[in-house]
C-alpha cells in the first residue's frame, strides 16, 4: 500500500483517485472547490478544501509523507506550475503533473516535475502502436523507451521453448507471463513450449517490442 496526494478534482483527478483507492492505497484529495471535494470525500482516505497555489496549505498536508503527489489541475496552467514547484520546494518525493498541451510538458519538467502525463498524447500513442501492429492486443508505455505488450505467439515461436529461442538475448525483451482469459500466469519455466493460442505478456525495450509485435 502506498500513500498519494491528488490535487485537482476534475474528471481526471476523480478517476485517478478512485482507481488508486481500488488498488488498496491511501489517498488524500485537495481542491479549492468545496463541492468537488465533497463528491469524493466519502471515498478518499482524507480530503481537504484549499488553494494548491498557497504554499502554506501544501505545507500543512505534510507532502514529504506521500509516496507520490499528483497535480491534476486543468484549465489553469499557472496554477499547475506553481503547485508543482511548491511541492518540490517542500520536499515532495515524486511529483506527477498533468499537461493539457504538448508545449506545457517542458515547462513542468523544468520546474521539477518528475513525470508529466499528457492524457491525449499518451492515449494517441498507445492506440497508434496497438492498431499498427499485426498481432498485439494491448500496449502500455511505462517510459519513452520501456513498455509492456500483450501479443500473440509469433508463428516462428510455435512449438519451441523459451530456452531454445533465447528470447531475452535475441529479442531484448522479457516474457512476464502467459494470459488465459483474464488470468495471467507468471512464466518462470525456461522449458515452456509456446502454443499458437497463447497470449504473451512481454516487457522490455519499446522498439524491440514493436519489432516483435510485427513478427508473423
Amino acid at each position: 500500500m502506498k500513500s498519494f496526494l491528488v490535487i485537482g478534482m476534475g474528471r481526471f483527478g476523480v478517476h485517478l483517485t478512485r482507481y488508486l483507492l481500488e488498488l488498496g492505497n491511501e489517498v488524500m484529495v485537495l481542491d479549492r472547490d468545496e463541492d468537488k471535494v465533497a463528491r469524493v470525500a466519502g471515498q478518499a482516505t482524507a480530503a481537504c478544501v484549499g488553494d494548491c497555489q498557497d504554499e502554506q496549505v501544501l505545507a500543512s498536508l505534510g507532502v514529504r509523507d506521500f509516496d507520490v503527489c499528483f497535480v491534476c489541475v486543468r484549465d489553469d496552467f499557472q496554477c499547475s506550475l506553481e503547485a508543482t514547484a511548491a511541492l518540490k520546494e517542500l520536499g515532495a518525493k515524486f511529483v506527477v503533473a498533468r499537461a493539457d498541451q504538448e508545449r506545457q510538458i517542458k515547462f513542468l519538467r523544468k520546474i521539477g516535475a518528475d513525470f508529466v502525463v499528457h492524457t491525449e498524447m499518451d492515449m494517441a500513442r498507445r492506440v497508434a502502436t496497438r492498431f499498427s501492429a499485426e498481432n498485439v492486443f494491448d500496449y502500455f508505455e511505462l517510459t519513452p523507451k520501456f513498455a509492456i505488450f500483450e501479443l500473440e505467439v509469433p508463428r516462428e515461436w510455435e512449438g519451441r521453448t523459451v530456452m531454445e529461442l533465447e528470447v531475452r538475448r535475441r529479442y531484448n525483451v522479457n516474457i512476464l507471463g502467459v494470459k488465459s482469459g483474464d488470468v495471467v500466469v507468471p512464466l518462470v519455466d525456461p522449458n515452456y513450449r509456446f502454443r499458437a493460442d497463447a497470449h504473451l505478456i512481454v516487457a522490455g525495450d519499446k522498439e524491440a517490442g514493436i519489432r516483435l509485435m510485427n513478427l508473423h
